[in-house]
């Protein structure tokens, strides 16, 4: 098991995070998590985290509290800070829905991509002047609802989910332009392809290694699935694939839906989802979950040897090593 570890700060702050591969194969879930690794609360007191990533260059971590509409920034020595405030809609404005910016990733030049929930677009952060520059923020003349997730690709183009969770109201909002909730390619050029739209919730997504395979988190209670598609050379994706279905789990109460994920160097895929964070091989077989006590909405690989698993976990911020290293190191 995973043993919980008590820090002594101002308070103080203690996690239970326990590894459990029952169903799965433990012999390869202790391969990516052994046993003896300790889970640490590095920040709480968050209304909503989501969105870490981890900035190599500055040996920092990012990440978003959507309801505050902030971005903060965690380091070894520095402990937490604002680092962008607002992070998406600019504050006084009386749109109704969430504010704040969601999935963050960095670009091949380590500048920080935001999925806006406030501003319904896809921005990039310019380090100097700290102006977000929209990438795209509509597909056919209308709207993105909310964009969530992203994930870049080696060709440069970037693949988004947009659920209405930004909206108040969600699919029943005035303010929703899209007939859809789906995922999209935003091509290096501004182009915006549509390339999934039959999914209720298309929350997380992550690219495969070798870039042939696009996996998407279902974040929707009655169909908590992951899916995968085959990417074409030019981009498209093919018929989708169930990859997992874990409906049954919300059902039993295990907390958190499909959501955020990240990748490591062999393939494996760390999704959080009902129960914590899921670990599935390269192959699509199921391994064993973290079990976190809370629902978990996003997980990243960072340190310097990208060992380190950081977990946004609905009020707190959290660490476990690993054996596995993120893909990217």
């Amino acid at each position: 098991m995973l043993r919980c570890l008590v820090l002594a700060a101002a308070l103080t702050l203690s996690a239970c995070v326990t590894a459990q591969p029952t169903a799965g194969d433990p012999a390869a879930f202790r391969a990516l998590v052994p046993d003896g690794a300790e889970a640490e609360v590095l920040a709480d007191g968050f209304w909503w985290s989501e969105g870490p990533v981890w900035r190599p260059d500055e040996g920092d971590l990012l990440f978003s509290d959507v309801p505050r509409n902030t971005v903060y920034r965690w380091a070894e020595g520095d402990g937490l800070s604002v680092y962008l405030r607002p992070a998406s809609r600019a504050f006084g404005s009386e749109t109704p829905g969430e504010t704040g910016s969601n999935g963050l990733i960095l670009d091949a030049e380590g500048r920080l991509l935001l999925a806006g929930h406030g501003s319904r677009a896809v921005t990039r952060l310019d380090p100097g002047s700290f102006v977000q520059d929209v990438l795209a923020d509509r597909f056919d003349g209308r709207r993105f609802n909310s964009p969530n997730d992203l994930v870049l690709a080696a060709s440069g183009a970037l693949y988004v989910t947009d659920p209405p969770y930004g909206l108040a109201g969600h699919d029943d909002s005035p303010e929703k332009e899209q007939p859809h909730n789906g995922v999209y390619r935003i091509d290096p050029d501004g182009t915006v392809t549509l390339l999934v739209d039959d999914l209720t919730r298309p929350n997380g997504v992550v690219l495969s290694p070798d870039g042939r395979t696009l996996v998407v988190a279902n974040s929707d209670p009655e169909r908590a699935v992951w899916m995968t598609y085959p990417v074409r050379a030019d981009g498209s994706v093919g018929e989708g694939t169930l990859l997992f279905d874990a409906t049954a789990w919300v059902r039993e109460g295990r907390p958190g839906l499909p959501d955020g994920m990240a990748v490591d160097t062999e393939g494996n895929v760390f999704a959080t989802g009902p129960g914590g964070v899921l670990v599935f091989s390269a192959g699509g077989a199921y391994l064993g979950t973290l079990e976190t006590e809370k629902a978990t909405a996003n997980v990243t690989f960072g340190g310097p040897d990208g060992r380190t698993l950081f977990l946004t976990s609905s009020d707190r911020l959290l660490r476990v090593p690993v054996a596995a290293r993120g893909l990217g190191w």
